[in-house]
């Protein structure tokens, strides 16, 4: 993957900003290295808001799937691009096909809806929201190369898959000379998720599947990269009020983890969430984070951490190896 910083993605919106960018295989387009989860808007001036703003500060790439909101976060998403003008410089990540609607029939389904919602024909890359152990590997493959062949997507690849899948899904498209998946969306963090944010949630921030992604180069689109305000004064071991934060993150290791980003960020003049999203981006393999900013100011205070770099021996350090 080939990253550098630039001052934009070459729209009219962009002047001043600062980004850092990456390349996804199959992608004919940089992307931004930051995504956008378009997941709580509920109306297209709320939307416009946040959207622009992000696109002013080079953000590109905008993540989204068919059962947000029942469909109003790709309509919204969708109408923002269009009335905007941006649909060549946007990178749109679509995802479907989530349990129980888990099969190659329902990904043909909702991949075409959401186009429609989307008010475009293709997705730039498309994600399987899930993974069904009951189907073949293969027969995901099959079918996501035939959208690919279609041109309805540029480059796909699975959220919530094991590492046993994706090299399943691998092997196959190797053995048949298709193509393989391009990227993974699963959780990544510095802080361990101890228990599944949503059921059937797989982080891959293990040493085995850290050791995958260098080794083949693909990339990892990392959802709640930032661990959902565990390095925010949200989180300490003495507030419980919230219950997602506890259940997910709590554990003596992720306070001591907490602990050193703290003191990190204090060195060199930083957030504690700065050095979370400099730890996500600093991996020896292509890395995006998926951030989903509820209001401008936290766009901000997020890429705010664009700027710092850790060295490998910080990223081991802030982890405890």
């Amino acid at each position: 993957m080939n990253t550098h910083d630039s001052r934009g993605a070459g729209g009219a919106l962009e002047a001043g900003a600062s980004m850092k960018y990456g390349s996804i295989a199959g992608l004919d387009k940089r992307m931004s290295r930051l995504i956008f989860g378009c997941d709580n808007q509920q109306t297209i001036e709320q939307a416009t808001a946040v959207f622009d703003d992000f696109f002013e500060r080079g953000g590109n790439a905008f993540d989204t799937a068919f059962i947000y909101s029942a469909g109003l976060q790709e309509q919204l998403l969708g109408r923002w691009i269009a009335q905007r003008g941006l649909r060549r410089e946007a990178v749109v990540v679509v995802k479907g096909a989530h349990t129980p609607k888990c099969t190659p029939e329902f990904l043909d389904e909702q991949l075409r809806i959401s186009l429609d919602r989307l008010q475009t024909d293709h997705a730039d890359i498309y994600l399987m929201h899930r993974d069904n152990l009951k189907i073949p590997a293969g027969e995901f493959v099959d079918a996501l190369n035939g959208h690919h062949r279609a041109g309805r997507i540029k480059a796909f690849g699975g959220s919530n898959w094991t590492l046993a899948r994706l090299k399943e899904a691998e092997a196959y498209a190797a053995q048949k000379g298709l193509r393989k998946f391009s990227c993974v969306s699963n959780n990544f963090s510095l802080a361990r998720m101890v228990a599944p944010v949503w059921k059937d949630c797989i982080s891959a921030a293990d040493r085995e599947f850290k050791s995958w992604f260098q080794e083949t180069n693909t990339a990892l689109l990392a959802w709640s990269s930032q661990a959902r305000g565990f390095f925010t004064e949200r989180a300490h071991p003495d507030r419980r009020e919230d219950e997602e934060l506890v259940r997910c993150w709590y554990s003596d290791d992720n306070f001591q983890r907490r602990e050193r980003a703290i003191e990190l960020a204090r060195q060199k003049g930083v957030e504690p969430i700065n050095i979370a999203l400099a730890y996500v981006l600093g991996q020896p393999f292509p890395t995006f984070a998926l951030v989903g900013p509820r209001q401008i100011s936290e766009t901000a205070s997020t890429c705010r951490g664009l700027s710092v770099k850790l060295t490998p021996e910080e990223i081991k350090w802030l982890n405890l190896e």
